[in-house]
């Protein structure tokens, strides 16, 4: 007689193999399952994390970035609807592993962020740390007329954020943010202004134009309003792409640190001009 474990209704029998999708679905549920379950552990360590996983057969290098991304996680706002299409995002974010400690990957992107983006600190907060534009005379300066050679895409931002979570004796994950959102909430506001001021231009110009006993007067006062409210159209979108563009060069710039970071080309110097301009505040 069969062992009862080849038959088909038993796990581990005869049945067809799962394939990716559905092995995450029955992981997902299991863990489901037993979270409902009344002995369930409220927090587990991350050794017990990495002995779960080895048990059903889970890298202990993919456990351990997986936990780095979970502690560098920050929720960001809700994206959808019109400000979001028309805008873009509010934030930039980007997030890669490299070689390296925490405490010397922080320390080389607060001297990259200090000397080349014109950044200060903001705040320290154990393995985070925030920067903000300088608003001295000299900085400035450097971010108006690109002194340097090339556009400083992180001024901008209200905050720029940086969390360094170690994954490995060798390996750090690296999450950067950048924060656009009051440039973004001041073009919304100046987009909506100008739009607004136009249509409302326009339907006066046609309004007044109904006052008119001159033939043809209503016909032209129609153009002229149509021409500009189209105007203020155009002047409204131009400002949302200018934004759009704003969060793209922001999201360039992190991704950029990271490449420096990974291939280890972060600079310790830079040409006495541009140490000079950094030291004067």
């Amino acid at each position: 007689m069969a062992p009862e474990s080849d038959s088909p209704g038993q796990p581990g029998g005869s049945l067809a193999p799962l394939d990716r999708a559905a092995l995450e679905r029955v992981m997902a549920r299991a863990a489901e399952l037993q979270a409902r379950s009344a002995d369930a552990p409220e927090h587990l360590t991350d050794a017990q994390i990495l002995a779960l996983g080895s048990e059903v057969g889970i890298s202990s290098d993919h456990l351990r970035q997986a936990l780095a991304e979970e502690r560098t996680r920050v929720a960001l706002p809700d994206e959808t609807g019109v400000v979001g299409s028309w805008f873009g995002a509010s934030h930039a974010v980007a997030s890669r592993v490299v070689p390296g400690k925490p405490a010397d990957v922080l320390a080389q992107l607060d001297g990259w962020m200090q000397r080349e983006e014109l950044l200060r600190v903001r705040r320290r907060i154990g393995d985070r740390l925030t920067w903000e534009a300088r608003r001295d005379f000299m900085g400035s300066m450097q971010a108006s007329f690109n002194i340097g050679g090339r556009p400083y895409a992180l001024t901008p931002a209200a905050e720029v954020g940086a969390t360094v979570v170690a994954v490995d004796a060798a390996r750090v994950l690296v999450r950067l943010e950048a924060d656009f959102g009051n440039s973004r909430r001041r073009n919304v506001a100046w987009a909506g202004g100008v739009a607004g001021l136009g249509a409302t231009s326009g339907v006066g110009v046609v309004a007044l134009s109904t006052l008119s006993a001159e033939p043809g007067a209503l016909v032209i006062g129609a153009v002229v309003g149509s021409v500009w409210t189209g105007v203020a159209g155009l002047v409204a979108s131009a400002v949302a792409r200018s934004q759009r563009r704003k969060v793209a060069r922001g999201q360039l710039a992190l991704e950029q640190i990271l490449d420096r970071l990974e291939h280890g080309e972060i600079r310790s110097s830079k040409s006495p001009l541009m140490e000079f301009l950094s030291s004067v505040r």
